[in-house]
């Protein structure tokens, strides 16, 4: 086992936590046991690993808690850390059920999808460009492990529903109750930006809107959470 950091560890780790840098070197954290764990047996190339446990592994460099805090984008961290390399996209099949994301933009709802379509089986996720970077490290770390097993690429979405043959799914507050519709094995799922839903341009591209009925006696929540509005989808999607 290495001992120590040195400035330039500290400086780059430090602005892995940018978008710019994390692109320029190809390179993105992974903070906490479980998920480097997750990643270290996963195809994700491993760059460096540092831990305040010295009995982790010897492919680990040993660094002290001042140390940790130094590098860590947690306000607790959490004994280790680790820095992987970005791999090249997949290609995205035609077949399957497949996840799309017009600009969804807070870290925390892009991990949970992440972590949802891994539970669901959905294996390929289609971000706009405009969507958060999922290497961001709030991303991964709300993601527990499961980025190292779907293939999340970043395109132009109106381009790619435009070429895709089957049907396109999205949520819509007049759209049918997505409990009496008879889903399919296949097709893309779009789920919307936080505020605003589906774009209007998306939305020319859905061939069925679908809708998640309101049961309150009141009726005046005006919308789901985008993560928690993926779930129930899937869930009816994955049902028989």
């Amino acid at each position: 086992m290495s001992l120590g950091l040195t400035n330039n560890q500290i400086k780059l780790i430090r602005n892995l936590q940018q978008k710019k840098y994390r692109q320029q070197h190809g390179l993105f954290v992974v903070e906490g046991l479980k998920g480097v764990q997750e990643f270290l047996a996963s195809d994700f190339e491993l760059y460096q690993w540092f831990t305040t446990d010295k009995s982790f592994s010897a492919n680990a460099i040993a660094i002290s808690e001042k140390e940790l805090q130094k590098i860590s984008g947690l306000r607790t961290p959490n004994a280790t850390l680790a820095v992987f390399r970005i791999p090249k996209e997949k290609p995205i099949p035609s077949d399957g059920l497949i996840v799309a994301l017009d600009d969804v933009r807070d870290p925390g709802n892009l991990g949970t999808i992440i972590r949802l379509c891994d539970w669901f089986g959905v294996e390929h996720l289609i971000c706009s460009a405009s969507t958060v970077d999922c290497y961001n490290p709030k991303v991964v770390q709300a993601t527990m492990g499961s980025l190292s097993r779907i293939n999340v690429v970043y395109t132009d979405l109106m381009g790619f529903l435009k070429g895709y043959s089957k049907d396109v799914f999205g949520t819509f507050m007049n759209g049918q109750t997505i409990y009496s519709e008879d889903l399919p094995k296949e097709g893309v799922v779009v789920m919307g930006n936080e505020a605003n839903g589906i774009s209007s341009e998306i939305e020319q591209l859905v061939t069925k809107k679908l809708s998640i009925p309101r049961f309150g006696k009141l009726q005046e929540t005006e919308s789901l959470n985008v993560a928690t509005a993926t779930a129930i989808v899937l869930n009816e999607f994955k049902r028989f």
